[in-house]
C-alpha cells in the first residue's frame, strides 16, 4: 500500500465502497480560486485558509455548511472574522468561487468503480445555493450528471453535520449499508481524512489527482484510467 494511504486495513473486510469528496476531488479545489482572489484583492497569501481554520467547528464557514446561518448571516460573520485579523474580505465574492471545474479523470474513475460493482457515495461539505447569476448551463448540467452517478450523497447543508465530525461519516456508511472498514475515502484535506481513518476506513489524500487515482487503483486492484 502507498505510504500516504492512511487508515487501518481489515483483512476480513474487503473494500465494497468508494467515498468521494466533491470540491477538491471530483472538482478542482476552491482554494485555487481563493488564492487568485487573495492576489487580486491584495490580501496575504493563505488568508482564507487561516480564517477557515480558526475555530473551525464554530466559525462562519462551519455554521453555513451546517445551514445554521443564512447567506447574509454568513457574510456578516465571515467579514467580522477577517476584520479581527486586520483585513477586509468580500464574503459573497468568496461564495461565488466555490464552483470548480469537473476533473474528467475522476469522473471516469467513478464510472469504473460503479461498473465494477462497488458502491459509490459523495461526502460533501456544501452550502445552500446562493442563486448565482450567469452560471454556465453546460457546466451545471455536467455537475448534475456526475452527482447522479452516486448511490448516495451526504451533504452538510441537509444533515446539519459536516466533515470532520465523526457522525457525518457514520451517516454515509449507514446509508450505504456498510461498515467503515469496507470503505476507502478520498478527500483533499487531511483534517477530513483523520476521522475516517480512525473509524477504520482506508483514506487517500488528493493533492495530485493522477497520483491519487494510481493509489486508488492499486488499493482496489482495478484499472481506473
Amino acid at each position: 500500500m502507498p505510504s500516504n494511504v492512511a487508515g487501518v486495513p481489515t483483512a476480513d473486510r474487503p473494500i465494497t465502497a468508494v467515498l468521494w469528496d466533491f470540491g477538491g476531488v471530483i472538482l478542482t479545489s476552491p482554494f485555487d480560486a481563493f488564492a487568485d482572489y487573495e492576489r487580486q484583492a491584495g490580501l496575504p497569501e493563505g488568508l482564507i485558509r487561516t480564517i477557515n481554520s480558526t475555530n473551525p467547528d464554530a466559525n462562519a464557514w462551519a455554521k453555513l455548511e451546517r445551514s445554521e446561518v443564512s447567506i447574509d448571516g454568513f457574510a456578516e460573520l465571515f467579514e467580522s472574522e477577517a476584520t479581527l485579523l486586520g483585513h477586509t474580505v468580500d464574503a459573497r465574492r468568496l461564495l461565488s468561487l466555490l464552483h470548480g471545474q469537473v476533473r474528467p479523470q475522476m469522473v471516469e474513475a467513478l464510472r469504473r468503480c460503479k461498473a465494477a460493482g462497488l458502491k459509490v457515495a459523495c461526502l460533501t461539505n456544501n452550502v445552500t445555493d446562493t442563486g448565482r447569476k450567469g452560471a454556465d448551463p453546460a457546466r451545471e448540467a455536467e455537475v448534475s450528471s456526475v452527482m447522479a452517478m452516486f448511490d448516495h450523497v451526504t451533504e452538510s447543508r441537509l444533515t446539519g453535520v459536516r466533515k470532520p465530525e465523526v457522525r457525518f461519516y457514520e451517516m454515509a456508511c449507514e446509508a450505504l449499508g456498510i461498515e467503515p472498514s469496507e470503505a476507502v475515502f478520498l478527500d483533499d484535506l487531511g483534517i477530513n481524512l483523520k476521522p475516517a481513518a480512525a473509524l477504520g476506513m482506508r483514506t487517500i489524500k488528493v493533492t495530485d489527482p493522477d497520483v491519487a487515482l494510481d493509489q486508488l487503483s492499486a488499493l482496489l486492484a482495478l484499472e481506473l484510467r
